[in-house]
């Protein structure tokens, strides 16, 4: 699915194909919250990279925040790599250095209409905010960390993958 975004006041458009188009997952964590949430959460959608076209570059920003390594106990950049309008502020999307071949729009950017999840993924809910109040649906599965399939293994699971795998 072609998917289309831009940042709020229109200096970045930009597109990218992707085969997991559903706005499944919910993030809660301080990052996404402060930098993207409207709810306390953002949603991260999946796509190829290799697709992405950006229209603005110039107007675009990097963010990269320091995380502490669990291993070390020593904070360093995070390999996400979340890219903003500098303008605006908008956060578009996220590309990390783990899944090269992966880019993660925001659901937030996209402008093309979206298909309706048949249920949500709610994770890092131990990093939400005390005034955050997640609306769960029967069918949601809550994480207090990391949900335990990746966004292609919940598309597949549903039988949501495009076909154009």
């Amino acid at each position: 699915m072609l998917l289309e975004g831009s940042c709020h006041c229109g200096c970045v458009q930009f597109s990218v194909e992707s085969k997991q188009p559903y706005p499944f997952n919910r993030c809660y964590c301080s990052i996404c919250r402060k930098t993207a949430g409207g709810g306390g959460y953002a949603i991260n959608l999946g796509a190829v990279n290799a697709t992405l076209r950006v229209r603005g570059e110039q107007f675009l920003s990097e963010y990269r925040p320091e995380m502490l390594d669990p291993e070390t106990g020593e904070y360093g950049p995070d390999p996400g790599r979340r890219y903003f309008c500098s303008k605006c502020g908008s956060s578009l999307w996220l590309w990390d250095s783990r899944w090269p071949e992966l880019v993660h729009p925001q659901a937030s950017a996209i402008d093309t209409d979206l298909p309706v999840p048949p249920e949500h993924v709610h994770m890092m809910l131990g990093s939400k905010a005390n005034w955050v109040e997640p609306e769960f649906h029967s069918s949601d599965r809550c994480f207090d960390e990391y949900p335990d399939e990746s966004l292609a293994e919940w598309h597949k699971r549903l039988n949501l993958t495009s076909s154009a795998e």
